[in-house]
């Protein structure tokens, strides 16, 4: 096994290499430049110039790569210039809200997920089943942006349950006091992602408990007068189980990217957000830098997903 983690994580490399370059040569083919958003009439072409040049624009492209990456290698992306604060900093702040976020959407999104896959494999063709079908149908076909503002809608200005914006009460003191202002302000986001996230989840399980019904080794089970919950639950459903661990990591990756809409929506000051107002402000060295992020925690949670799946299933462990 732990060769093969050593093959995958030496093939990430060339894939890091190919990401950067890629997200480097789109953000060199936007309009404009860093220093677009700064232009106001009062500022002079020469001011505009010594940014540049000082900055490293004028020089070719390659060797604005070569430096870029360098530097982001010792975690160094450079100052945003909108901030006018280190891009490493701001992003740390915000990686801050944006996991607690994530980790609250995981644990409502698997609450949610395992039980209505369970019931919907288990109880194939009922009622059951296509309640459970058409709440995936709805969570899936409904957009995300339409949910988050009727629910801030009714839940934060009409019945004034939940914060519509923010991470953290100002009146919020003491060390329980912020975590319980935080975990507050991520409720009602949280529980909108996890419902609207797991319908995946909830077929991929289903389609697994099905499957998993028609093995040979549960017609004998059965054939064997092995009570039906036994073999439900040693046989069918710990079988069915193993590929949603192995989606772990790719669940977290992906809310990860899909916390984008909601915490703009909600205003809630994490990854998403600050990546949304990079782009509206050309801030380039921020916007780079969140996607070459988010690209690495992809290809992290892949890796991530094949070391849970080769543990939990000896059968695809190779050495």
């Amino acid at each position: 096994m732990w060769k093969t983690i050593l093959r995958r994580v030496i093939l990430m490399i060339p894939q890091i290499i190919i990401l950067s370059l890629f997200i480097f040569l789109l953000a060199k083919m936007m309009p404009g430049d860093p220093f677009t958003g700064l232009i106001t009439p009062n500022t002079s072409p020469s001011q505009i110039a010594k940014l540049r040049q000082e900055a490293g624009l004028n020089n070719p492209w390659y060797v604005q790569y070569v430096s870029w990456v360098g530097r982001a290698f010792h975690g160094d992306f450079g100052m945003s210039y909108a901030m006018q604060r280190p891009v490493t900093e701001i992003i740390g702040e915000r990686a801050v809200n944006t996991l607690y976020l994530a980790i609250l959407s995981v644990i409502i999104t698997y609450v949610i997920a395992i039980p209505f896959g369970v019931w919907a494999g288990r109880y194939e063709g009922t009622w059951i089943d296509t309640s459970i079908q058409f709440y995936n149908f709805i969570s899936m076909s409904t957009p995300s942006f339409v949910v988050y503002l009727l629910a801030i809608a009714v839940f934060g200005f009409g019945l004034k349950w939940f914060p519509t914006s923010g991470s953290v009460s100002v009146n919020a003191s003491g060390f329980f006091g912020i975590i319980a202002s935080r975990i507050y302000h991520i409720i009602l986001p949280s529980i909108l992602i996890g419902i609207l996230t797991n319908a995946s989840t909830v077929q991929y399980l289903r389609s697994g408990i099905v499957d998993n019904k028609l093995e040979d080794y549960v017609k004998t089970a059965r054939s064997k007068g092995v009570p039906e919950r036994v073999v439900f639950n040693r046989h069918i459903l710990r079988n069915s189980l193993l590929p949603i661990a192995a989606f772990f990591g790719n669940v977290i990756t992906g809310l990860l990217g899909g916390a984008i809409f909601a915490e703009t929506i909600f205003s809630y000051p994490g990854m998403g957000k600050l990546f949304i107002d990079s782009v509206n402000g050309r801030d380039y060295s921020v916007m780079t830098a969140l996607v070459l992020l988010y690209g690495i925690l992809t290809l992290l949670g892949n890796l991530l997903s094949d070391i849970i799946m080769s543990i939990v299933d000896p059968r695809i462990r190779i050495d």
